[in-house]
């Protein structure tokens, strides 16, 4: 009777510990998630996808955004109009299918009027991203990351939110830092 009991608590610490083992080598699955108006947030997630051997996905409106639709000296250009409207939300191409996959989201946009552009609030939006770690990066010509980041975690709380970077100087050391900390 002893050697039973002994036997199958010796079996219950093995399982425990073999799924702790387990549970330490799962590979996180990391998506690379971007939108890119001019192709220079497209370049930094594609050096963050490299480093961290993320998979790339290109958010994509239905319509894509024209020189004229960007000029924000018009406030009657396409990217004014969207930006001055909180509720606007672009139409997407797609959705990324298998989203349920991904352990961790890094989502990327340039900074418009210190915000993501509405069509990151259409991306999240049309995924169930509960559960997963979301690091937002975005590009800038002269913006922080501070407003935008700030405005992500204040419309979607429910969200696991880490630290974002401002990425308009891509380097491979950098990053891995950055990642590592998550």
């Amino acid at each position: 009777m002893k050697t039973k009991t002994l036997l199958t608590i010796a079996i219950a610490f093995l399982f425990m510990s073999l799924q702790q083992t387990m549970a330490q080598n799962k590979e996180t699955r990391i998506l690379v998630a971007y939108f890119s108006a001019t192709g220079t947030t497209a370049r930094a997630a594609e050096k963050l996808a490299n480093v961290t051997g993320g998979e790339l996905y290109a958010i994509e409106p239905v319509r894509s955004y024209t020189s004229a639709d960007l000029d924000w000296h018009d406030r009657q250009s396409r990217s004014s109009v969207e930006m001055n409207d909180p509720a606007s939300r672009p139409a997407l191409k797609g959705r990324k299918e298998n989203i349920a996959d991904y352990d961790v989201i890094l989502i990327g946009y340039p900074i418009w009027w210190n915000l993501a552009p509405r069509v990151i609030n259409t991306f999240i939006e049309s995924h169930d991203l509960k559960g997963k770690i979301m690091v937002p990066f975005a590009t800038s010509g002269g913006s922080t990351l501070a407003g935008s980041a700030a405005a992500l975690k204040q419309t979607y709380p429910a969200l696991n939110w880490k630290e974002g970077r401002l990425l308009n100087r891509v380097d491979e050391k950098n990053i891995r830092a950055w990642i590592e900390g998550w």
